[in-house]
């Protein structure tokens, strides 16, 4: 056999020292690449926080993610909550959580029970969505809510977005009632017997709950009087016939209050990735706007008036842009 040359056989040896390297020269072009990917995977995410399984909240996130995803340039990932309170909470503490869908009368719950430092000015708006009216639920022999006082009143479940509402209202007015935490298809069967005296319900009108009350059932809509307490952190509503034939007059219309709900942000600080995310969020959110207002986006959409300010809260300053 012949010899190799000293250049073949330093070439041989080169190649197979190659060959040997070559899984770990792979292996580090394959992290960073995975790297690369991760990061350009979570660059344009945008988390928001919405509500159960069976609301409105978690469709208007999905109508959101719908409309607005835009490859990585924008991704935006709906969320399940469990109410206003914990949605703030997720939105101060939890990771990649940028937007959440709550009551508009959140802060002011927040703040008069001290549960997060300083939430009014971390805590802003980019719109308010859309408006869910306050019913109130009475036996016919209870006229006004002042009757209410010392009475048994089912609020709806503890945490829940009604309870809030119903414990600030009742607050404002200066009305001490009895609160009950009952499901509200078993409030309602109870007042129906004359078990309690109201109930508190916060649902954009007309209510699915109150579709089988009849005439007979002695129960009527009592109107909330337009304090200035409930005016600063509620909007007046009414209520008229064409919604509940069963429970309002021809003639007559029920006065209450209605409370906003509103897509809030946190107040990232300008020059932060956070910051940059959501002001693409938005950005893409103006200009495809209109997309949501048709079919087949949820309806109350159209109810949406970009401009529209929030009583109690702080406009996040890009969404004014």
């Amino acid at each position: 056999m012949k010899e190799l040359s000293i250049g073949r056989r330093g070439a041989l040896l080169a190649g197979a020292a190659g060959l040997l390297a070559s899984p770990v020269a792979m292996a580090q072009g394959a992290r960073r690449s995975m790297a690369d990917m991760t990061r350009d995977a979570n660059a344009g995410t945008v988390g928001v926080i919405s509500g159960g399984v069976d609301g409105t909240y978690i469709r208007i996130a999905a109508d959101l993610a719908a409309v607005l995803d835009e490859g990585d340039y924008l991704r935006v990932l709906p969320v399940l909550g469990k109410g206003s309170l914990q949605n703030i909470s997720d939105l101060l503490y939890l990771r990649g959580i940028d937007l959440a869908i709550v009551q508009s009368d959140v802060l002011a719950a927040a703040t008069r029970d001290r549960l997060y430092p300083g939430v009014g000015q971390l805590v802003q708006y980019v719109t308010k969505l859309y408006d869910e009216e306050v019913h109130v639920l009475a036996r016919r022999d209870i006229e006004r809510v002042e009757d209410l006082a010392g009475k048994p009143v089912n609020m709806d479940l503890r945490g829940s977005g009604t309870a809030m509402t119903a414990s600030l209202i009742f607050e404002g007015l200066g009305v001490q009632v009895q609160p009950v935490h009952a499901p509200q298809d078993t409030a309602l069967e109870r007042l129906r017997r004359g078990e309690i005296a109201a109930l508190v319900y916060v649902a954009g009108k007309p209510a699915r709950l109150f579709s089988g009350v009849r005439a007979e059932d002695n129960l009527h809509l009592l109107a909330l009087p337009l304090v200035p307490a409930l005016l600063e952190t509620y909007l007046p509503a009414t209520i008229r016939n064409a919604d509940y034939p069963a429970l309002v007059s021809e003639s007559g219309a029920v006065q209450t209050v209605a409370v906003g709900a509103v897509l809030a942000v946190y107040a990232w600080k300008p020059g932060t990735e956070r910051y940059a995310k959501v002001v693409r969020f938005l950005e893409r959110f103006r200009s495809k706007f209109p997309a949501l207002l048709q079919p087949p986006r949820h309806p109350k959409w159209r109810e949406v008036n970009l401009t529209a300010e929030v009583p109690g809260w702080t406009r996040f300053a890009p969404a004014t842009e």
